[in-house]
């Protein structure tokens, strides 16, 4: 994949709209962001991983390019078991162009929940990422990282409930999955994603009868789990908001 950091956006900064798709990755500081964007786009440190968390600051948009052959893959292999079709027309793939690349906008968001942070400067911060989630007209998805070892905390569920009410359905990454055992990886995704389920019904109303499906990825940056899934969401993405288009 290219990728390259094309603008990055401060607390007072305008930001920009696009015309392609616009993904954005957000979770508590310290989750495992920039290690898991670092692996999607096979790249060593191009978004700053720390152990201390905070590191990110800014909103950060990375342009990318998904390569594809002829055959409906990825150069990496892995097929997109049918998702491109979603975005396709009688004519072709319209998001894919002549280079053979499907290009988007993936969005580092700071985290939350730092403790060091001032109220003043996190007040700032959610400000900031509120006034991105409310304006972008590109923004589609958004995916929201939660610790696997723990059950989704009071912060997680908050900023959860904030972007079910601005209309996204949330796509759940379930990080660091490789310090778990493995009956308690899927113990824990499935508990995670019981909890937010459950905060979803209460958001539409419990007599609602829309269906709820929640999906929660596994993923862990130092076995690569959870990469394919994450790609292959990506390039179906691209192709709904082409066909959108």
């Amino acid at each position: 994949m290219q990728v390259e950091l094309e603008t990055v956006c401060g607390i007072t900064s305008e930001l920009p709209q696009h015309e392609i798709l616009e993904v954005a990755f957000w979770g508590r500081s310290n989750v495992g962001k920039s290690s898991l964007l670092n692996c999607v786009w096979g790249r060593k440190n191009l978004a700053r991983t720390s152990g201390e968390p905070g590191k990110t600051q800014t909103i950060n948009y990375y342009l990318a390019s998904l390569p594809t052959s002829a055959d409906g893959k990825r150069s990496d292999g892995a097929s997109t078991n049918g998702a491109r079709d979603a975005g396709s027309s009688a004519d072709g793939d319209q998001s894919t162009g002549a280079s053979g690349n499907r290009d988007l906008y993936m969005v580092d968001l700071p985290g939350y929940g730092y403790a060091k942070t001032s109220r003043e400067t996190t007040k700032k911060w959610m400000t900031m990422i509120r006034r991105y989630l409310e304006t972008s007209q590109a923004l589609r998805v958004v995916f929201l990282l939660i610790d696997s070892r723990h059950e989704p905390t009071a912060l997680d569920i908050e900023q959860f409930r904030l972007l079910f009410s601005l209309g996204f359905n949330p796509l759940v990454i379930a990080t660091k999955t490789d310090k778990l055992k493995k009956n308690e990886k899927a113990k824990n995704i499935a508990r995670i994603r019981r909890i937010l389920t459950a905060e979803a019904k209460t958001i539409l109303g419990n007599n609602s009868d829309e269906e709820i499906d929640l999906p929660v990825i596994g993923f862990s940056a130092t076995s690569g789990e959870g990469k394919n899934d994450i790609l292959e969401y990506l390039d179906y993405f691209i192709g709904l908001f082409t066909q959108a288009d």
